[in-house]
């Protein structure tokens, strides 16, 4: 049997790093400023910042207000049910990794 050469890569990425207004957060993920306030509300995204013209966004939230986004526009979900959808979705990722960890398929 031929040995499996791996290589491993290390460094930041780069959405993590990435800052949103709450402007350019809605122009990303083309989502208006109403829906992304409620989201705030509900604890779907956390900016961080003390006021709307202060709050950033960083590149999780986008990602986050993009499925957020999906859930209302595809599923006519109400804010409140996007947030507890989404915390399923993150629970259920975190299960998957766990068992990925554990080496269970």
């Amino acid at each position: 049997m031929n040995p499996i050469a791996m290589t491993y890569i290390e460094g930041p990425v780069v959405e993590e790093e990435v800052r949103f207004t709450l402007v350019e957060l809605c122009q990303a993920c083309s989502a208006e400023q109403e829906h992304v306030l409620a989201w705030v509300v509900e604890g779907v995204l956390e900016p961080v910042g003390s006021s709307p013209q202060d709050w950033r966004f960083s590149g999780e939230s986008l990602r986050r207000a993009r499925l957020a986004l999906r859930l209302s526009q595809d599923l006519e979900i109400n804010p409140p049910g996007v947030a507890l959808a989404l915390d399923l979705l993150d629970e259920i990722a975190a299960l998957r990794a766990r068992l990925q960890r554990a080496g269970v398929r």
